[in-house]
């Protein structure tokens, strides 16, 4: 991998998380650099299953992949929230 790959998947997981913080109600109580970590993941995780499902390659934007990374992102940032939590 790249020194561009990586700041590439730090730039989407950065978006990924972001936009699963969005999605979800109320304050999540994690870092930043979580967020992306959980992003990162996500990402990954999402293209996997798009990939899986048949989904991943579509012409124009692939949006069933953006929707399942952010799904996926939502459910890690909420894990990531409540393991937090117990920690304070």
């Amino acid at each position: 991998m790249t020194i561009g790959g990586i700041i590439t998947a730090i730039v989407i997981g950065a978006i990924i998380g972001a936009l699963a913080r969005l999605v979800l109600p109320g304050k999540q109580n994690i870092s930043i650099l979580l967020t992306i970590v959980v992003g990162v993941i996500a990402a990954l995780i999402g293209t996997a299953l798009a990939r899986l499902l048949n989904v991943a390659d579509t012409p124009g934007i692939d949006w069933i992949e953006l929707i399942l990374q952010v799904a996926v992102a939502a459910v890690g940032v909420t894990i990531a929230g409540s393991i937090s939590a117990r920690r304070r």
